[in-house]
């Protein structure tokens, strides 16, 4: 069944379009009331990202929380990884990040945590929804029984010390030239700060937000710029967040982009060496590149696919007891530190064995030579994904890639496009493919009708 507000992260839309001061108000008094179990002074924690419209959902999500007789922890600009953190370590009943994530800023959202600090299960936000569509009127508390809100001042060194606890013991950054990229998100502050604690010389951009500019040329959407910095500055690696900072990109001392498949596969055999894989394997999606699957197995780790969306990962994760997985994106889930992905507790995995090897990054962090891989977003109605006509062209592509390479075409769960995908050894035949697709769908099903 297709739902009204939750998408594959949360909520997600056009601050004031979809994400409007009304919404916000009902998503915290239908998830307040939802989660409002005992007799306890229940409270919730709230953290966002840099956007302006932040100030605007947070203070209407206050008044819905405090209308159901929540109290609200506000942390302020905070990384997505702190809030499902300070969740669980504050004992709050619920989290609530405010971030859209890598999107512009003109876009927000809303993600829900439970009080375990993972992401609500599909049946949890199915409930919003309904009561999101009743009359809570009948519902709110009495004058007295009301909610109280209070801002927290020490979140930034809390998460600061948590992440600098996932470094292996007696091992520091020093030494180490590091150009951080924060998107001039929610970890501009927290990141520079943990890097230069664990010794490094860092060099920060995307540290000066305005409330517009969060992704804007910069962070992990947008690598260039990270680029440019460590050749400027002959650094020896660079890390890219994202705007809510759950996820990161790398580049090595060279210029060299390291996606999430890479990072994995760098975390993934360290892990294997040290006896602290829970299993030999770990989970991704099915956006991950074949390389990487590849290069697994002749380790005699297997590789778990997933629908694209770390909530996705996560919850395969739990189910078959692995403590690793991610998106090639750059979500990376470490279950044995958070409950969801965290970009600079990854990155810092990643220096560690940079430090253990003592070889450039770009040895370290080239595990495979990924297959040629395609990936485009057309605007285009997402109902053609059911046409019969489709389905048959899709068909034919597959045919022509034949069994070394793979096609993927689904809907994007965050914005209003349609991604086709297409990787395989042949190059200009995976272009060709993915050109041929996206051409039909463009088209609005002319082509389609022409097959």
């Amino acid at each position: 069944m297709a739902r009204k507000y939750f998408g594959t992260d949360g909520i997600r839309g056009r601050a004031n379009g979809l994400i409007t001061p009304d919404l916000a108000m009902k998503v915290g008094q239908a998830t307040g009331l939802l989660f409002q179990r005992g007799d306890h002074r229940h409270r919730v924690v709230i953290g966002k990202d840099t956007r302006l419209s932040g100030y605007m959902i947070e203070y209407a999500m206050v008044g819905g929380f405090t209308s159901v007789g929540m109290d609200v922890l506000l942390l302020g600009p905070v990384p997505t990884p702190a809030v499902a953190m300070l969740t669980r370590s504050m004992r709050a009943d619920v989290g609530v990040m405010i971030s859209a994530s890598h999107n512009s800023f003109e876009d927000n959202g809303i993600k829900l945590f439970g009080p375990d600090g993972f992401k609500l299960s599909d049946e949890m936000e199915a409930e919003i929804e309904r009561l999101l569509d009743c009359d809570l009127g009948t519902k709110l508390s009495k004058s007295r029984a009301l909610g109280r809100a209070k801002r927290i001042e020490s979140v930034h060194a809390r998460y600061v010390e948590f992440a600098k606890r996932t470094m292996p013991r007696n091992l520091s950054l020093e030494g180490l030239r590091i150009v951080v990229d924060c998107a001039n998100g929610a970890a501009y502050k927290v990141a520079p700060e943990a890097l230069w604690e664990l010794g490094a010389e860092v060099f920060s951009i995307g540290i000066e937000p305005d409330g517009f500019n969060i992704n804007h040329n910069v962070g992990s959407t947008a690598p260039d710029a990270l680029v440019r910095k460590v050749r400027e500055m002959r650094a020896d690696i660079g890390i890219a967040l994202d705007g809510d900072a759950d996820r990161v990109l790398m580049v090595d001392e060279k210029g060299n982009v390291i996606d999430g498949d890479q990072i994995m596969a760098v975390i993934a055999q360290s892990w294997m060496e040290d006896g602290r894989l829970a299993k030999p394997g770990l989970v991704t999606t099915v956006m991950s590149n074949l390389g990487l699957e590849r290069y697994l197995a002749g380790m005699g780790m297997e590789t778990i696919r997933t629908a694209v969306g770390d909530r996705h990962v996560l919850e395969r994760m739990r189910q078959g007891g692995y403590n690793l997985g991610g998106e090639q994106s750059g979500h990376i889930i470490l279950s044995d530190y958070a409950t969801t992905g965290d970009g600079l507790v990854a990155a810092l995995q990643v220096m560690a064995v940079v430090k253990r090897r003592d070889k450039p990054v770009s040895e370290v962090c080239r595990r495979f030579d990924p297959l040629p891989q395609v990936l485009k977003s057309v605007r285009a109605d997402t109902a053609l994904l059911k046409d019969p006509a489709l389905a048959s062209l899709i068909e034919k592509q597959k045919a022509r890639l034949g069994a070394s390479g793979r096609l993927l075409i689904r809907a994007s769960g965050t914005e209003p496009v349609i991604r086709v995908m297409g990787e395989g050894d042949n190059k200009d035949l995976v272009e060709t493919v993915v050109d041929d697709i996206c051409a039909a769908l463009t088209s609005g099903g002319t082509a389609l009708a022409a097959e």
